[in-house]
């Protein structure tokens, strides 16, 4: 097990603190968990760096800034789960110590996902697949030995990541063609049992689009009648510059608050850059090749384009501070725009700016955006 102490570094952090709140105030009066107290709380995944305390300025801005985080990979299977009987806690346990030593709404991401779990957790010891008793059961050891570990310490699980397919029917995931589709049920009773008290999740892409939503209303709607307990739904949030529409966002929130369960943005970015793809999507097994016009802004981001991110994020937090009853968080899937996913995915290589931090950890003209929308008295 990992024992690394993140104490060594606590002075050099504090003291990048002291600037960066420095620069903030210059551009906004308020942090982003100060602006959006009582509306919801405000959270970023954080990387293995963050977590051992080896990146004081974006530990800096995280404890200024924030007051949820979300792991980007240490809770996934491959990590913590990596070969039979063998778990490995070290970064995953101080996760867990950074956000509750900092006091914030800690998230476990995630329990179930077709990606970035090891092939063995499907085969027997002969490399044939799993009966589907035995998948039920290996599944429930995963989810007994992570979620009881931190019971009482994360606060809310994405416990099912994933599992539609674009027009709303389940994904054909080994986990669905071993047991079927009801080892969603299963996923959601197996959390539940191991911690009463944590909410529940049922995280996905692309639910603004109709087809996919439809999918997740469905679901939700086979899954409370049978007493399953799932608290609410993850609308991810890696969104473009011209998706989704605000109107698209605004129904998808209100569709899910009519089925009585609470929204959460779970993975919010913003990317700059042209669409690889057909569609937009956040499938991390989706890779296409690099092309110069697939990736304009080596150099930097035109003021223009910062104008238009500016005002994504504007319209977009519009609508979730008209939701704020139901939405209980949003979540930045990342720091500073040179820790985003979005640089190597789905173009190797290529340079994003889709948060609101640039890479040396200064705030955004969309930064000031996002404050300005709760700046005036309309709001509260």
């Amino acid at each position: 097990m990992q024992t690394t102490s993140r104490a060594g570094t606590r002075s050099v952090a504090f003291a990048f603190l002291i600037v960066v709140c420095g620069a903030a105030a210059a551009h906004a009066p308020a942090t982003l968990k100060q602006a959006f107290k009582g509306d919801f709380v405000i959270g970023a995944a954080i990387n293995a760096a963050q977590i051992s305390g080896q990146d004081q300025r974006g530990d800096a801005l995280i404890e200024s800034q924030f007051n949820s985080i979300s792991p980007e990979n240490v809770l996934k299977w491959e990590k913590i789960h990596p070969e039979p009987g063998r778990y490995d806690f070290g970064l995953a346990d101080l996760y867990v110590e950074y956000g509750v030593e900092h006091h914030m709404f800690v998230v476990g991401h995630t329990l179930v996902w077709h990606s970035q779990v090891p092939v063995w957790v499907f085969q027997d010891e002969n490399g044939n697949l799993l009966t589907r008793d035995a998948l039920l059961a290996r599944l429930k050891d995963h989810i007994d030995t992570v979620v009881g570990r931190y019971k009482g310490k994360i606060r809310s699980w994405d416990v099912v990541n994933e599992a539609l397919n674009e027009d709303g029917t389940l994904r054909q995931s080994l986990w669905y063609k071993i047991i079927g589709p009801d080892y969603i049920e299963k996923a959601f009773q197996f959390a539940h049992e191991a911690d009463p008290q944590a909410e529940l999740f049922y995280n996905d892409y692309n639910l603004e689009n109709e087809p996919k939503r439809s999918g997740a209303i469905t679901l939700i709607k086979k899954l409370k009648p049978e007493g399953i307990p799932i608290a609410g739904v993850g609308i991810q949030g890696h969104d473009h510059l011209d998706w989704p529409t605000s109107e698209q966002e605004d129904a998808t929130i209100s569709a899910f608050a009519a089925l009585g369960v609470k929204v959460a943005i779970t993975e919010l970015d913003i990317s700059v850059l042209p669409n690889a793809g057909a569609q937009p999507s956040a499938d991390v097994n989706l890779r296409i090749q690099q092309e110069a016009a697939l990736n304009p802004y080596i150099k930097g981001l035109p003021g223009a384009v910062q104008q238009e991110l500016s005002k994504r994020y504007s319209d977009l937090f519009r609508v979730y501070v008209k939701h704020r009853d139901t939405v209980e968080r949003v979540t930045f899937w990342g720091v500073t725009d040179g820790d985003s996913w979005l640089n190597d995915w789905p173009v190797q290589g290529r340079t994003n700016y889709p948060l609101l931090f640039d890479r040396s950890g200064q705030p955004k003209p969309a930064y000031d955006a996002v404050l300005h929308v709760v700046s005036g008295p309309q709001n509260h």
